[in-house]
């Protein structure tokens, strides 16, 4: 099959598609990629000229060509990361690889710390334990743009037509002549992040913390660094387990039953969870519930606004809550929407002053950080948050709703799997049947930007969209209670049901 980047990167099942030597192809266009971008702009391997535009690979460092890789804990990950290492390395490209498994984030800041011309990441983030993936970093430490990864998969195709030989350095003669140096990204990245988070905050508070690493990257950095901060900590999942002990490390309600056992025992005032990279969270309060993305995000803005009097543009998917528009229109700062996926949201922190961007899935950022999102960061700033405020996430989040200029939001998604079709039919199909009403609420407006979205008058919603990297069809929905939610799926469900009938037919 051939090698396709999504909207991060590529992701393939191990030892079918992800072998060794697809990923030595896509690491020989990478560096293929670098140097022609570094001999455009004039650049030897040690003089370079001017700066970089932002979605470029190459940054503006007096320094020889450099890259940063780094690996998640997945079977095979790490011996993947050198076959990555050794190619860049036989291009004659530095490579600062990882000592160890590492985070997302924590390698994308190493990025920019390092004045690297971008880097690359083993991991298939939340997906199941039988994939794993190579996500492509920017200088600027976010997502490579998708013009950078269309590029990669037409070199993968080009160097496959014309027989390109793939040049490589092996790891340990690499080493010995400097080409590849391991390296710590912790220390770096904690520094960072004391410019972001308010660790005398959290001291102060006392907490204990239950972290769930699910297996992932995120096991010991955020458990360190709240112990550092003077938290009681107990970690769940946090030993080296390659196959996740066969669970999807997606930190969603479903997947977190451990760490919602624990919560129920009362000994915590915070749980926190991580995917299989760290790049998402998820949390859990003392009572066992659950707290989805769309109320961090919520609390994250209230308390960036209102506690930090922090100004800024607010970034949200499609597929994201509500309470975000409201509270942007109470605070008077600028709310812009974006198609699904991270790199969205990460082009306007290259472009805007965005004081906070997220998405439903967990991926969340904000101002002075790098466009990328971070479960590490936004778990210490919730523990920052219920050390502050001295309540749980839920008792805050019902004050917020309780707020005339916000209400009470409920939320929910259903995923069905589908036959492929073509996502521009099925749209215009939805937009050309359009309903006077949902649930029995007026429709207000609709949006055909991902998807179909429909925008009620009483500010819900409902989202049906296909599945960028899946054969799922997936139907959001947010309203002013679980019944309403529940009647805007079903109804979801029934539209895009009599669209696909009529393309089929």
């Amino acid at each position: 099959m051939p090698i396709n980047f999504g909207t991060d990167g590529w992701r393939a099942v191990i030892s079918e598609d992800f072998t060794f030597a697809n990923v030595r192809k896509v690491a020989q266009a990478i560096a293929d990629k670098v140097l022609a971008d570094s001999r455009d702009r004039g650049l030897g391997t040690g003089d370079w000229g001017e700066a970089a535009t932002s979605q470029s690979l190459i940054p503006n460092p007096q320094s020889p060509i450099s890259m940063v890789v780094g690996f998640d804990t997945r079977f095979l990950s790490d011996r993947y990361a050198q076959t990555v290492a050794e190619v860049l390395a036989g291009n004659g490209i530095h490579v600062w690889l990882a000592k160890g498994d590492a985070p997302t984030p924590m390698i994308s800041y190493a990025i920019v710390d390092r004045q690297a011309a971008g880097g690359v990441m083993i991991t298939a983030s939340h997906n199941p334990p039988r994939y794993n993936g190579i996500k492509l970093k920017a200088a600027y430490g976010g997502s490579a743009s998708p013009a950078d990864s269309q590029e990669i998969e037409r070199r993968i195709r080009e160097n496959d037509a014309d027989g390109e030989p793939i040049r490589t350095r092996p790891f340990s003669d690499a080493v010995a002549e400097g080409l590849i140096t391991r390296f710590d990204p912790l220390s770096a990245y904690r520094t960072h992040l004391e410019k972001l988070v308010d660790f005398d905050a959290i001291r102060r508070g006392g907490l204990s913390v239950a972290v769930d690493a699910m297996y992932g990257a995120g096991r010991v950095y955020l458990r360190e660094l709240l112990g550092e901060a003077g938290c009681q900590v107990t970690e769940l999942r946090g030993d080296l387990n390659p196959g996740f002990g066969g669970a999807h490390p997606e930190p969603i309600a479903r997947h977190l039953q451990p760490l919602i056992n624990e919560m129920s025992t009362g000994r915590h005032q915070l749980g926190l969870a991580t995917d299989g990279d760290a790049d998402r969270i998820g949390a859990v309060d003392p009572d066992g519930r659950f707290i989805d993305p769309h109320a961090i995000l919520a609390l994250l803005l209230e308390h960036l606004v209102h506690e930090r009097g922090l100004r800024g543009s607010v970034v949200k998917t499609v597929s994201t809550t509500q309470m975000l528009n409201r509270l942007a229109d109470h605070y008077g700062l600028p709310l812009h929407e974006t198609p699904v996926g991270f790199n969205h949201i990460s082009d306007l922190m290259l472009s805007d002053n965005v004081l906070l961007g997220g998405e439903e899935s967990g991926g969340i950022s904000i101002q002075g950080h790098i466009p990328e999102g971070d479960g590490v960061l936004m778990g210490l700033l919730l523990a920052e948050i219920v050390a502050k405020r001295g309540r749980s996430l839920s008792c805050l989040l019902h004050e917020l709703m309780e707020q005339p200029h916000i209400g009470h939001f409920f939320y929910g998604r259903d995923d069905q799997i589908v036959t492929p079709f073509k996502k521009a039919t099925l749209v215009a199909g939805l937009m050309a049947r359009l309903p006077e009403s949902l649930a029995g609420v007026p429709l207000h407006h609709s949006s055909d930007r991902d998807g179909v979205k429909y925008i009620l008058a009483d500010n819900s919603w409902l989202l049906i969209r296909p599945s960028g990297t899946e054969p799922v069809l997936r139907v959001y929905a947010e309203a002013r209670s679980q019944e309403q939610v529940q009647a805007l799926l079903a109804e979801g469900g029934l539209l895009a049901k009599d669209v696909l009938a009529e393309m089929a037919g």
